[in-house]
């Protein structure tokens, strides 16, 4: 007999996990969305509209035996979804897999990929006559939009504004020192240690002249970026039927990755309260975990794959399409890479063409 399994969210994990329970299983895949987005080529999306397309792609070619729902949860219980249509999915396995928000670029603030190329469009025409730009926020994200600027627009003046002391803490000093050393030959000024007072007069995205106060001085820009604020697409469990989240609104798993009290309920991706960077390659490796621990389940086997964060933090950060700076585990502690295999292994297309397979693309 059939086992359904209803997938909240086609990101990164969720289309994973529903392509590899497709054969095997009704897979019911639950995404507000038209088209997945990799936000991972969203920051080159903006200085590079031409190459937007790139970064959406349609499900319909996702699953071959299951369905695609696009309809948002708002209620889970241990017998399925409720949608925001009304709609219910009955189902014998939950997976969880709705994923975080974060502000544009980063990720798109619309359901409708039409939408969000026309938003990435306008803000590209935006950047293009800024001279000044003010990116708030030094992680990944800010720091990876500071070389796309760069890349296609050298004459620009970017700073970086973050109350941190230090960049990506936490990873190798020579990862650090590098990364340093890349960004002052971009000419990119960090201003570490300091903060805003209060917002910009326009939104992000928006050209026009201002200055604003921080705590390291006043700041002149033409347009500004906000690079920070992720926020968990959790509400649909706020009912409390499944779990109770976590203070920052994640939800507490097993090694199995099954959302703790419950044998059939899964959670994978920036949901999970797992003690690790939120990072799309971690989801998917949460996807095959989970993955095969419900077909082991429907075959009546033991669910044995399990999921440990590494103790070594990974990344791989491009400043554009050929600069950048990486670190791996390895049996030596952190491996850093060269900023020509972070250009091989992810600047030089951004993994465009793991997605293509993905999800059938011709």
């Amino acid at each position: 007999m059939s086992r359904i399994v209803a997938v909240i969210g086609g990101g990164y994990g969720g289309a994973s996990v529903a392509k590899a329970l497709d054969e095997d299983t009704e897979v019911v895949l639950i995404e507000p969305k038209d088209a997945f987005v990799h936000a991972a080529g969203s920051l080159r999306a903006l200085v590079k509209p031409d190459w937007a397309d790139n970064i959406f792609f349609s499900y319909d070619r996702l699953l071959k035996r299951g369905r695609v729902v696009r309809d948002r949860a708002v209620s889970v219980d241990p017998g399925g979804v409720t949608l925001a249509s009304g709609e219910r999915v009955d189902a014998d396995y939950l997976v969880l897999a709705s994923g975080s928000g974060y502000p544009f670029p980063a990720k798109p603030d619309t359901d409708s990929a039409s939408e969000a190329l026309a938003r990435i469009r306008a803000a590209h025409a935006e950047l293009a006559t800024a001279e000044r730009v003010l990116i708030v926020g030094a992680g990944p994200v800010g720091l990876e939009l500071s070389g796309e600027i760069k890349a296609v627009w050298p004459d620009k003046r970017v700073t970086i504004l973050d109350p941190a002391e230090q960049l990506v803490p936490g990873f190798a000093p020579e990862l650090r020192e590098d990364l340093r050393r890349q960004l002052d030959a971009l000419g990119v000024e960090l201003r570490l240690g300091a903060s805003l007072t209060a917002e910009p007069p326009t939104e992000p995205g928006r050209a026009a002249p201002f200055t604003v106060d921080t705590t390291g001085g006043a700041l002149s820009a033409d347009i500004w970026f906000r690079c920070h604020g992720v926020t968990v697409n959790g509400d649909y469990l706020a009912d409390g039927l499944v779990t109770i989240r976590t203070p920052q609104g994640q939800v507490r798993v097993t090694e199995t990755l099954t959302v703790e009290g419950h044998e059939h309920i899964y959670a994978l991706g920036d949901i999970t309260d797992l003690d690790e960077a939120k990072m799309a390659g971690y989801a998917m490796q949460h996807a095959e975990v989970v993955a095969s621990n419900i077909l082991a389940s429907v075959r009546g086997d033991q669910p044995t794959a399990s999921y440990r964060p590494s103790p070594i933090p990974s990344v791989l950060l491009p400043l554009g399409p050929s600069g950048g700076v990486g670190q791996v585990p390895s049996d030596d502690g952190p491996a850093v890479l060269p900023a020509a295999a972070v250009a091989e292994y992810k600047g030089a297309d951004l993994f465009v063409g793991r997605f293509v397979e993905l999800f059938g693309v011709a």
